[in-house]
């Protein structure tokens, strides 16, 4: 049993028994605490050696919005995990079923930590729902509403009934 001041981390090795992605699109380096059934708190430290840079933009360095959101559905889909206390297995995927109220406040680019501060706002008929706030060095630059489902591969290949 954890205590309030009891910090509950992750490092890259249990992130990686969570998470199925790998490099260049696995986006969480380290969980900072979590407390399940509330929130996490995660990083992801933005390198000048990430492969989009090559292309967005070479000239000025930005990572993209998109990668920004879905760094923060990564820390969502760990919160989940631990707090239904599943380790997922080859067959569980995380699906998007939508992004709300998405807004980019500032660029984040190479030496950024971008940090990722995801609450669960509620869990209904196997949709969850957070708010997603990713930060650097205090400033906010996204936020979102995000909503996931956690399905098995094989459910997830059957077309809607």
């Amino acid at each position: 049993m954890t205590t309030s001041t009891e910090k509950n981390t992750m490092d890259i090795c249990e992130i990686k028994a969570y998470l199925p992605h790998r490099y260049p699109l696995l986006l969480v380096d380290r969980v900072l605490n979590y407390e399940v059934n509330k929130s996490i708190t995660a990083i992801k430290n933005v390198t000048v050696n990430e492969e989009f840079f090559n292309g967005h933009f070479p000239h000025k360095p930005v990572m993209p919005g998109v990668l920004m959101i879905e760094a923060m559905a990564q820390t969502a889909a760990l919160l989940s995990f631990k707090t239904m206390n599943l380790m997922p297995d080859e067959n569980s995927v995380v699906y998007f079923v939508g992004i709300d109220n998405a807004r980019f406040k500032r660029p984040v680019g190479p030496g950024d930590q971008l940090k990722m501060d995801v609450e669960i706002l509620r869990v209904a008929r196997g949709i969850w729902k957070y708010k997603a706030v990713g930060s650097v060095d205090g400033q906010v630059a996204v936020e979102a509403e995000l909503m996931c489902t956690i399905r098995s591969s094989a459910d997830a290949s059957q077309p809607a009934a």
